[in-house]
């Protein structure tokens, strides 16, 4: 279907409320009252319904009218967003962003830059692939990523420092591993629990896991390690960050580990090779990088 009503005709609609009557509306768009009631008049005829009344000196809407403008405001407000993305696009604002994060990588961190991001980007859109360490590498190598946020590093690609994720080997309150008393214990002892470790979406995965043992379960997310320890089905490494609201509460505590009961890992930002930072990735990485700073 061909649109029988022009964007002019609704924008002068909503005018004529907006200032409360034509000779108003009139004013405000710089035309002559004759071309506005025209123009609302032509607009009722196509639309074979009234949407104006006059009650006084005001022009109001009819129940017809309420229901058409609301909607006709979302139609002219899209008009000038695309407007606006065309602008950002000759400008150099690229139309899709390629992104790639670890897993490891806070959601929580990612999902407020993203939220920050949105309202500025001018209709640049997010493509978003989450990987488990050589994923990323994998990502990067095969030329389908514009940004990598990962600690782990490939050989020849420009980064920088990002941040810095705390994890620490935690169990449900439950757990068996819990009731050895209070006395440290080493790793040795976590041969005979579960391991619940997350799996490597790489090409050539690798082993995750700290403890060589039998017993090891392996997830394709912290989201689902969470869940699975939460639940008293093993014990894993886990950022801190995540889940720190469990280990508030006391649902989850920390392994009485002697040594590696927690450690840091470096994330960084990763750069893919051969491309330019246009406006829009350049503005993604100064709001993640403000949002990191302010979490500190």
């Amino acid at each position: 279907m061909v649109p029988k009503v022009t964007l002019d005709q609704w924008r002068v609609l909503q005018s004529i409320i907006d200032e409360g009557g034509f000779a108003q509306a009139a004013a405000a768009l710089h035309r002559s009252q004759s071309s506005v009631s025209y123009a609302v008049r032509r607009l009722q005829e196509v639309l074979g319904v009234q949407l104006v009344k006059i009650q006084g000196r005001r022009a109001v809407l009819t129940e017809a009218g309420r229901v058409l403008l609301d909607r006709s405001r979302l139609l002219t407000t899209e008009a000038v967003a695309i407007e606006e993305a065309a602008r950002q696009l000759r400008q150099g604002w690229e139309p899709v962003i390629q992104l790639a994060v670890e897993n490891v990588f806070p959601v929580d961190i990612l999902l407020e830059t993203l939220k920050q991001f949105e309202p500025l980007s001018g209709g640049t859109r997010i493509h978003l692939r989450e990987e488990v360490l050589s994923g990323i590498t994998d990502a990067l190598a095969d030329d389908v990523v514009d940004l990598a946020i990962s600690p782990i590093v490939p050989e020849g690609y420009m980064h920088e420092s990002l941040m810095d994720v705390e994890f620490i080997a935690v169990a449900h309150r439950d757990h068996l591993l819990h009731q050895q008393g209070e006395t440290a214990y080493g790793v040795d002892l976590l041969k005979h629990a579960v391991h619940i470790v997350i799996r490597d979406s790489g090409v050539n995965a690798r082993d995750a896991g700290w403890v060589q043992n039998e017993h090891k379960w392996t997830v394709s997310s912290f989201a689902a390690c969470i869940n699975m320890v939460s639940n008293g089905l093993g014990f894993a490494w886990l950022p801190r960050q995540s889940i720190q609201t469990l280990l508030d509460n006391g649902e989850l505590l920390p392994l009485k580990l002697k040594h590696g009961g927690s450690y840091r890992v470096p994330v960084n930002l990763i750069y893919a090779k051969g491309r330019e930072e246009g406006p829009a990735l350049a503005l993604f990485i100064k709001l993640l990088k403000s949002v990191v700073e302010q979490g500190k």
